[in-house]
């Protein structure tokens, strides 16, 4: 063999055990999502006996509810959060990748300052702020914070799509012009349509976020009949004195499957909106 060929092999055998050693905790998890107590600590990846009822079992774990009602909170908190952000993202990014009007260019450094501020500033005033609207214990913090284009991730939203928005050619606004389009007609008819990958990119990320923001959902969600799926997770270890790992791991397996759908199926949009916004950025 050539040197070439020597060091391909040498770079694909060290790929391969690089991507062994980080899927190994998935693997691990899975098999582990399938042992009883007895067998947790065993050293193997899976179980001798496969506890499928892990997963029936720990999606009635919970006393009063089962994780369809959980799922049914967080799909809930979900539809509105992505709707109210795409929305008021894209009406933003429009704004600023279009229209001329006052200190523009001061807001627009005031969004990038924001964009770089860390959550952790902002935490307890916000908290403090939603709890005196007494919006603590509700769906409100989540909604109205999208809804005025903030939220997890708007910032970045709005970024990403004003770099897409201004690649697209003003021409076509001239010409809706001609025909009797208001800004408005502009931003409905013509350029929404044209930002379909970047939407569904910012669709993709804003799904992710919020379903994984744990410290979000226990902040301000308080009682059980409002919980996610992330904070029932947390039940399984308040529930009894003897933790269930085979069904907490299996429920929590199962919490991972709608972020990896919605991102499978929405993949080839992703990456085109990705390439796009950096290419016309």
């Amino acid at each position: 063999m050539n040197v070439a060929t020597i060091k391909t092999f040498r770079s694909h055998i060290f790929l391969t055990v690089l991507s062994v050693l980080m899927i190994y905790p998935i693997i691990w998890w899975i098999g582990a999502s399938f042992k009883s107590n007895e067998e947790m600590n065993s050293p193997s990846l899976f179980p001798n006996e496969w506890m499928w009822s892990n997963f029936t079992d720990g999606w009635a774990a919970l006393p009063k509810y089962t994780f369809t009602h959980f799922y049914m909170n967080t799909f809930e908190i979900m539809l509105g959060v992505v709707i109210t952000s795409v929305i008021s993202c894209s009406l933003v990014a429009f704004g600023f990748a279009r229209l001329d009007f006052p200190l523009k260019k001061v807001w627009f450094s005031i969004l990038m300052i924001t964009l770089m501020l860390p959550t952790q500033v902002t935490l307890v005033p916000q908290y403090i702020m939603f709890n005196n609207f007494g919006w603590v214990n509700s769906y409100l913090p989540f909604y109205i914070p999208h809804l005025l284009a903030g939220g997890v991730g708007g910032p970045f939203f709005i970024y990403l799509l004003i770099q897409f928005i201004r690649g697209i050619p003003k021409e076509l606004d001239e010409s809706a012009k001609i025909d009797g389009c208001n800004w408005f007609g502009i931003y409905w008819r013509i350029v929404l349509p044209l930002t379909k990958p970047a939407l569904v990119t910012v669709t993709i990320y804003c799904f992710l976020w919020n379903w994984d923001d744990f410290f979000g959902h226990l902040l301000y969600i308080n009682s059980v009949d409002k919980y996610t799926v992330g904070l029932a997770l947390k039940l399984f270890v308040d529930s009894s004195s003897e933790m269930p790992w085979g069904q907490l791991l299996a429920m929590s397996l199962i919490s991972v499957i709608p972020s990896l759908i919605i991102f499978f199926l929405a993949q080839r949009h992703f990456v085109d909106g990705i390439a796009s916004g950096a290419v016309k950025g």
